[in-house]
């Protein structure tokens, strides 16, 4: 028998008193057509996951009797998809694989050869919905950890900011691109002691790839060129071809 998940934000999670929120009630009582007495899971995106029965189910609340609780540990390592925004709904197809796949965090780039392009006013509801989307694929993959979707970012700003990572990875088809197995182990050389990275960082262009420039700013800001193999992947399967080889190398 499926349990239904739901999702509860950290600033709504009252373990004495959980409720869905208005949205999600109207899934549950208006799509699903649970009943009271219905058990259903539902988690923070924080690690912890709760069963529960229903104890109260109206069309703008339903009430929670918590019987199990858990609480997942976050994935280690952190891993941040930093993805040029493609064409269409890839971006979609993107947010939930990598959902799936356990990225910690996913920025959208907006980088010079990007077809979409994202206004400040379009920016907010672009992460809002690819935001509802990651919440979606940790609701039907079983995922506790809620992966952050940044605002859409051009490269200049994203590395302007600095981010603290221990390894730095972009998606490269230069013939000096090396493969990810020899990365890891040249990290391992300069950090001995160390199995694998706290942090990981790895950058995918859009259509036609990232510009000279964009290369070149990523290198000064520590990114190791990463090769994806003798074949050009689309963007969309670069990225879930690299966050699969991230994870069978360090999870």
């Amino acid at each position: 028998m499926t349990v239904h998940r739901f999702y509860i934000p950290p600033d709504q999670w009252n373990p004495d008193h959980l409720a869905l929120d208005e949205a999600e009630s109207h899934h549950a009582h208006d799509v699903l057509r649970l009943r009271e007495g219905t058990r259903v899971g539902a988690f923070n995106g924080q690690g912890t996951e709760v069963t529960a029965e229903i104890s109260l189910l109206t069309k703008k609340e339903v009430g929670l009797r918590v019987l199990f609780t858990q609480t997942t540990p976050p994935p280690d390592p952190l891993i941040t998809l930093a993805q040029a925004v493609p064409k269409g709904k890839n971006m979609d197809l993107v947010i939930q694989k990598a959902t799936e796949l356990g990225a910690a965090e996913i920025v959208p780039l907006i980088s010079e050869r990007t077809v979409v392009r994202v206004d400040a006013a379009e920016a907010h509801d672009k992460q809002e919905k690819w935001q509802r989307i990651a919440i979606e694929a940790c609701k039907q993959c079983g995922q506790n950890h809620l992966p952050r979707v940044a605002q859409p970012v051009t490269p200049d700003r994203f590395f302007a900011g600095k981010p603290a990572h221990d390894l730095l990875l972009i998606a490269a088809i230069e013939p000096g691109a090396r493969r990810l197995k020899e990365l890891l182990e040249e990290w391992r050389g300069r950090n001995p002691g160390k199995t694998r990275p706290g942090r990981v960082l790895v950058l995918i262009g859009p259509e036609g790839d990232f510009t000279p420039a964009e290369v070149g700013a990523a290198k000064s800001a520590g990114c190791l060129p990463m090769s994806l193999g003798p074949i050009i992947l689309r963007t969309e399967t670069a990225a879930i071809y690299s966050l699969s080889a991230l994870a069978h190398e360090l999870f």
